[in-house]
């Protein structure tokens, strides 16, 4: 199966999947690529809240 991750929809998606099936920091790190993707920033932070933790990218 090919993946598609165009819209921030797409990684909200991925995030509950890996959330479901108990793989919490690949979901937090998915939710937070949504939100970046998301141009409304309430938007963004309920996605956020939907996912809770500390953010554990590693940007430079």
């Amino acid at each position: 199966m090919s993946w598609s991750y165009d819209r921030a929809t797409d990684y909200l998606d991925a995030a509950r999947e890996m959330s479901d099936s108990g793989r919490h920091t690949l979901a937090r790190l998915l939710a937070e690529e949504a939100a970046d993707r998301t141009p409304d920033p309430n938007e963004a932070a309920r996605i956020l809240a939907e996912f809770p933790g500390q953010s554990l990218r590693q940007e430079s």
